[in-house]
């Protein structure tokens, strides 16, 4: 049975009976200022029970080979054993005839031109906010040159860049297998 939130402050609520017993606040607050910082003092306990005899010999622990200094590196021990377990499973995979794709082409150069549009795509909006950053003003010109660098850069890259072959609605999707 649940109870609106507003049924929990009413008296009467509080003690099985119907009766509300006073909680002193004052009372515990002081209990817990006298008690801070000290140890409960733990009475007598009971010895513990007397395990019950197996037949079974007790499990071997695993006792380490070699003492264990302050430093235990048998987790970068296990790091360099899976690293070389994945490596050796690197070298079969491939020896045994699975796809290895080749070596990429090397990156083809440019053209002097396409250098020159990428540096005044970039180079242009560079200067610009150095000098916002440095707060330098450059003549009309030079603001005027470095605009006409920037929008003269991106329409050359746009205009020269590669177009598939073809009118693009049939053919080749690409896919080689």
């Amino acid at each position: 049975m649940t109870f609106p939130d507003d049924s929990r402050d009413e008296p009467g609520q509080g003690a099985p009976d119907g009766q509300d017993l006073p909680f002193d606040e004052d009372a515990a607050w002081r209990a817990i200022v006298e008690h801070y910082g000290s140890r409960p003092e733990l009475g007598a306990s009971p010895p513990p029970a007397e395990p019950a005899e197996t037949t079974d010999p007790p499990p071997a622990a695993s006792a380490p080979t070699e003492p264990t200094g302050p430093f235990d590196r048998s987790y970068l021990d296990s790091l360099d054993a899976l690293a070389a377990q994945d490596a050796r499973a690197r070298d079969s995979w491939a020896e045994e005839g699975h796809f290895v794709p080749p070596e990429p082409p090397p990156v083809p150069r440019t053209t002097p031109a396409r250098r020159l549009a990428w540096i005044g795509l970039f180079g242009a909006p560079a200067l610009m906010l150095l000098a916002v950053v440095a707060n330098l003003t450059y003549p009309t010109w030079v603001s005027m040159g470095l605009v006409a660098a920037f929008v003269g850069g991106f329409v050359f890259l746009v205009a020269t860049m590669e177009r598939p072959h073809g009118d693009g609605f049939g053919g080749d999707d690409g896919a080689v297998v």
